[in-house]
């Protein structure tokens, strides 16, 4: 089937809309960081950069570390920023933009987001980089989607909605990392379900001057349990990712830069460190 020009927005230079890029232009291993001004501190690792591309908050740089080459690509925040960055992901590598037609034969990323992120159980200090073994969204993205759940998946996603049943016009929705980049990035991190809020403030439980709906967000949270499984951490993107990438096909981890601990109500007073020290431990096991 052809996509339209209307489904699929191609740029006159070839390039994808959003993103500005060309299928040449991304490696099979691709590095999401939030913040655009995060990108050039990954990069800065790489051996031999090839590529810099940039438009709106989408900044791209390819290049090289050893033989291994590599993108790191800034998403912005929300997952539906994510919506845009991983289907246009999908359709450099996945889709033939002269015919507008689906390839025969698909290729799946590794892609790996390194982001920031606070945490919500009291044993977990900031400065932690931890591994999301679960996605788990508040957020509706997954909801104009269609998800093929494993059966780990619906079991666990059955005790999140029971125990969250009271929250009204909330539908959690919940994706497994990729064993495979568990393994080889996270083996000696902590791990744990990472909740995905759609925004900063009430929902993620703050509160500066107008009034939460949502009563003690970050207790419910971190009270939640379901066998050895429990909620960790809490930021703005990672479920949207792990749902996505599984949906296209596509192998995702999310590491998490603990900077605040929201049971503590603290947060980290050299926030870049903690940051550089997730890049750094993600790229030497590249």
């Amino acid at each position: 089937m052809k996509l339209s020009a209307a489904d699929l927005i191609i740029n006159p230079d070839g390039s994808i809309y959003h993103l500005n890029l060309l299928p040449e232009d991304i490696a099979d291993t691709v590095i999401t960081v939030g913040d655009l001004d995060r990108v050039p501190e990954v990069s800065k690792h790489f051996d031999r950069i090839e590529l810099k591309k940039g438009k709106r908050e989408f900044i791209t740089h390819t290049g090289y570390i050893g033989k291994k080459r590599i993108t790191v690509i800034s998403t912005g925040i929300g997952t539906d920023n994510i919506d845009i960055v991983f289907n246009e992901l999908d359709a450099l590598v996945n889709i033939d933009f002269d015919s507008r037609t689906v390839k025969n034969e698909l290729k799946s990323l590794n892609i790996i987001r390194i982001g920031t992120s606070g945490a919500v159980q009291p044993d977990i200090p900031m400065g932690t980089v931890l591994a999301s073994s679960y996605g788990l969204g508040f957020d509706a993205l997954m909801h104009y989607y269609e998800q093929k759940l494993s059966g780990k998946e619906e079991e666990l996603l059955s005790d999140i909605n029971t125990y969250f049943k009271d929250l009204a016009g909330i539908k959690p929705y919940l994706t497994q990392a990729n064993e495979n980049l568990l393994q080889q990035f996270a083996y000696d991190m902590p791990t744990g379900i990472t909740a995905t809020a759609p925004g900063f403030y009430a929902p993620q439980g703050r509160q500066v001057r107008a009034k939460n709906a949502v009563a003690n967000f970050i207790g419910r949270l971190n009270s939640f349990k379901s066998g050895a499984n429990r909620i960790t951490n809490l930021e703005m993107e990672t479920a949207g990712i792990y749902a996505l990438a599984k949906t296209l096909g596509h192998k995702a981890l999310s590491i998490n830069a603990i900077l605040a601990s929201r049971v503590n109500f603290e947060f980290s007073n050299n926030p870049n460190a903690i940051v550089n020290k997730a890049i750094s431990t993600i790229l030497e096991r590249i």
